[in-house]
């Protein structure tokens, strides 16, 4: 209930900026001209809402296929869908051979799970469900609208900023626009911030959607050193072309050296996998990372990965 309150916070207070931001350039400016923008911020809003699934889609080069193409992939996540009492969604894979996963759409009836091909040929059967588990709750918890919608408020800001600042000078009024430029470079700068933060609790949250759906949390923490460690060595083309995607899949793979770093040293027995045992050890220690992995966490999409298995220690039954 945690993950959930502070997510519906974080939208509250990022509509609020916005809002409080043209509501203060009216009120500085001395005219009520602000609602124009406030109504073009909610046009953005809505656009960014309606063309984002078919952007990711493009981006990943996403072909959906049928249950005589991929019956086992069909089977998981229908069995998923139905654990989580929503429809199925589309699937799909993508031929990436960089391993990964994303779920994106814009309602739970428009949720589609998609999978690399890369994936497919690392990761066994539970290790996939749990995997396919996180990609469900990221659709049953609405959190690819919500966070498709949250990130085009930064970018709002940020278009005000410029087009205030470019303004320079005085209005007619003898207020400064230059300093309402600055003020809103200043709140896109913090509500770009929100929005990873917003992006970093999703995970986490999908992460619990994932134990709730039956998978063990070792089976995900698995998953997850799996990926990392096969994406030490990416291919540049396809890192650069899913760059803007990298929000959507269940790890980020520019952070995988790190990673495979910090998850050797759960790796007890060096064995490549998080077992129950690792896991259950870990439960039991305090996680400390340094400052400039906390600093540096601020500008991820995704959790400290070390954080983020210690979230999953806590979920074993």
């Amino acid at each position: 209930m945690w993950l959930q309150t502070r997510m519906y916070l974080l939208v509250a207070l990022l509509f609020g900026i916005i809002f409080a931001a043209f509501f203060g350039i009216g009120q500085a400016m001395g005219i009520t001209g602000y609602l124009p923008y406030l109504f073009l911020s909610l046009v953005m809003i809505g656009i960014q809402y309606l063309v984002g699934p078919y952007l990711v889609g493009m981006m990943m080069r996403v072909k959906y296929v049928t249950p005589e193409q991929e019956p086992a992939l069909h089977q998981m996540v229908a069995e998923l869908a139905q654990q989580a009492n929503l429809p199925k969604p589309r699937v799909g894979v993508s031929e990436l051979s960089m391993p990964n996963a994303f779920a994106f759409g814009r309602t739970q009836r428009d949720g589609r799970i998609c999978v690399t091909r890369g994936i497919l040929n690392i990761l066994n059967h539970d290790e996939l469900k749990a995997v396919l588990g996180h990609e469900m709750s990221h659709i049953k918890h609405r959190d690819m609208a919500i966070i498709t919608a949250l990130s085009a408020i930064p970018m709002i800001l940020y278009w005000v900023a410029l087009n205030f600042m470019w303004g320079g000078g005085r209005d007619r009024e003898g207020n400064y626009t230059m300093l309402i430029g600055l003020g809103a470079f200043v709140l896109y700068q913090i509500t770009n911030l929100l929005v990873l933060y917003g992006s970093r609790i999703r995970e986490y949250y999908a992460d619990l959607g994932s134990a709730q759906l039956g998978s063990q949390p070792h089976q995900l923490a698995t998953a997850l050193y799996k990926l990392s460690q096969a994406n030490t060595r990416p291919k540049k083309e396809e890192l650069r072309q899913t760059q803007g995607a990298r929000a959507f899949f269940v790890s980020d793979p520019t952070r995988s050296l790190m990673e495979v770093r910090q998850l050797s040293e759960i790796d007890r027995r060096h064995a490549g996998v998080i077992s129950y045992d690792d896991l259950m050890d870990l439960r039991q220690k305090e996680v400390r990372i340094s400052f400039g992995e906390k600093l540096m966490e601020l500008f991820m999409t995704h959790p400290n990965m070390v954080k983020r298995v210690k979230h999953l220690s806590t979920l074993i039954a």
